[in-house]
């Protein structure tokens, strides 16, 4: 983790919304006006289940996705206000797949897949180019002989480290991690996470992490922001967060963690939300984990809550919170459910 901040924020979205026609007038609101900051040099953590939105959200933010509505605002300009901004944006905003299976073309060989952004944004001509990717290749632990390979030829754990090489290529200040390890085996997936944290120290870099591993969240994050069907619930510093919980559906979250003593994750509660979950399709105002939390009130289902400083650098999206006052907070931070 980096602790360098800035008063600026490097990359700020702004009310970000991603919707998808899924046919006969059904809308699926995969990201519904979502706000966030990230500090130069931070990691930004994106966590939520299965579902939730949070890489719909993370491929928005580099333009995969054109956004429905809302803004991403890059070291202090629009991101995609004309094709020249457009442009520097993919250049300084790089992305590393879920998937190292499916992300690298079967047909190109290593060092043709790193050179690829290189050839697009025409940097590092000539002799300079085959030199940058065996640099960038030694970087993230492999050989300069592995650029004359196939995807193929490469175990989980190596193909993850090309997309890290690849992402890395044209000099990027912000990088978008999506669930980067958790398409590896348990093993590799310290050594992938150390490898980016020690990356962003010798080089500077900011991240947004998305993940559903609390733990691994916890251990590289700064901030961490939490999502439920396409709205961000709870936002708080990483250590502020895991210790001090506002929002059920975090609690809930935090409780599934796994604790490594069989004594202790015995003894722990588990929080079991009950309910329907609901849909995001043609959803309307209200808050989306009503139909799941055992508080909800009249107001939740017709007012969606906004997400709203609660305490120092804390912030959460529930009514719960709106109705009180700070100094009952340290009596309703921690409900039993």
């Amino acid at each position: 983790m980096n602790d360098t901040k800035t008063t600026e924020p490097f990359v700020k979205i702004t009310h970000l919304k991603k919707y998808f026609n899924v046919g006969k007038d059904r809308i699926l609101k995969a990201v519904d006006d979502v706000s966030f900051e990230i500090n130069k040099g931070e990691t930004f953590g994106l966590v939520g289940e299965s579902g939730c939105g949070k890489t719909t959200c993370g491929r928005t933010v580099l333009g995969l996705y054109e956004p429905t509505g809302g803004e991403v605002i890059f070291k202090g300009k629009p991101a995609r206000k004309g094709r020249r901004e457009r442009i520097a944006f993919l250049k300084d905003a790089q992305m590393i797949f879920q998937d190292p299976y499916a992300s690298l073309d079967p047909r190109m060989t290593v060092g043709d897949i790193i050179a690829e952004g290189m050839n697009v944004h025409g940097l590092y001509p000539g002799a300079a180019r085959q030199e940058r990717i065996h640099e960038l290749l030694s970087i993230v632990g492999l050989n300069k002989e592995h650029a004359n390979r196939f995807p193929h030829e490469f175990s989980g754990g190596q193909r993850q480290r090309i997309g890290i090489a690849r992402a890395l290529a044209v000099d990027p200040e912000f990088i978008v991690c999506d669930e980067p390890i958790s398409a590896l085996d348990v093993s590799i997936q310290a050594q992938v996470v150390n490898l980016l944290i020690r990356l962003q120290k010798e080089m500077g870099l900011t991240y947004l992490f998305i993940a559903h591993d609390l733990s691994m969240v916890r251990h590289i994050s700064d901030r961490v922001g939490v999502m439920y069907m396409g709205h961000l619930v709870e936002v708080a510093a990483s250590e502020e967060l895991y210790e001090n919980p506002l929002h059920v559906y975090t609690k809930a979250l935090l409780s599934a963690i796994p604790i490594p003593d069989p004594d202790l994750e015995r003894a722990k509660t588990v929080i079991a939300l009950e309910g329907e979950v609901g849909s995001p399709i043609n959803c309307g105002p209200g808050c989306r984990f009503m139909s799941r939390c055992k508080y909800a009130k009249e107001i939740c289902g017709n007012v969606t809550p906004e997400l709203k400083e609660v305490a120092p650098n804390h912030f959460v999206a529930c009514h719960l919170f709106r109705e009180k006052s700070l100094s009952d907070l340290v009596s309703t931070a921690n409900p039993s459910y």
